[in-house]
C-alpha cells in the first residue's frame, strides 16, 4: 500500500502573495496536488465544474454543510461560500499525495486540528497594512469599498498568525519563496 499523504495549508490575506507562491510549489513539486474547493458563485468565463470549483447551488451547500463534508467553509462578501470537501482531501491523501490547501485562516485553524502532525500550516504576512494596500491597489481588481472591506479582514487575519506553524514574511518574493519551500521540504521529508 502506498503511504499515505499530507496536508500543507498556505495562508495569507488577500494581497499576501498566497497565489504566487502556490503556483511555483506545484511547478517544484509533482507529488503536490490542490484541492478543488466547492463554491455557490457562478463559473467565470472558462471555469470548469470539478476543475476549477465544485460549482453548488445555496441549497446543495447547505446539504453539504449538514452532513459534515466541508473540513471548512465560509461565507463572503456578497453572500458566496466556499469550502473544502473532506472526500476530495482524503481521497487524494490516501493515494499517497501531498495535498496544498488554499484556504482563510479559521478554517485552516480547523483544519490544522483534525489532521494535527500531518498538517503543515504557512502563514504567509505582508510587511505591513500600507503594503498590502499598496499591493491590493496595484492588482487594480477592488473598488473602494471592496479594498476597504479586504484591508479590515487582513488586520483580523493577522491576529492568527500565531496558531500557525510557521510564519513567513512576504517582502520581497524570492526570499519568501525560499522560505515556503524549504518548509514543505521539510515537512514532506518527515517520516
Amino acid at each position: 500500500m502506498e503511504e499515505k499523504g499530507k496536508v500543507i495549508i498556505l495562508v495569507a490575506p488577500s494581497g499576501g502573495g498566497k497565489s504566487t507562491l502556490a503556483r511555483r510549489l506545484f511547478k517544484d513539486f509533482d507529488e503536490l496536488k490542490f484541492s478543488v474547493s466547492a463554491t455557490t458563485r457562478p463559473p467565470r468565463d472558462g471555469e470548469v465544474d470539478g476543475k476549477h470549483y465544485y460549482f453548488l447551488t445555496d441549497a446543495q451547500f447547505d446539504q453539504k454543510i449538514e452532513e459534515k463534508a466541508f473540513l471548512e467553509w465560509e461565507e463572503f462578501y456578497g453572500g458566496k461560500k466556499y469550502g473544502t470537501l473532506r472526500s476530495e482531501v482524503d481521497k487524494k491523501l490516501n493515494s499517497g499525495y501531498f495535498i496544498l490547501l488554499d484556504v482563510e485562516v479559521k478554517g485552516a485553524v480547523n483544519v490544522k486540528e483534525i489532521y494535527g502532525d500531518e498538517c503543515l500550516s504557512l502563514f504567509i504576512q505582508p510587511p505591513s497594512i500600507d503594503v498590502l494596500k499598496q499591493r491590493l491597489i496595484a492588482r487594480g481588481t477592488e473598488d473602494d469599498e471592496t479594498l476597504a472591506l479586504r484591508l479590515e479582514r487582513a488586520k483580523e487575519e493577522l491576529t492568527y498568525a500565531d496558531r500557525f506553524d510557521q510564519v513567513i514574511i512576504n517582502d520581497h518574493l524570492e526570499t519568501a519563496y525560499k522560505e515556503v519551500k524549504e518548509a514543505v521540504l521539510n515537512f514532506m521529508n518527515q517520516n
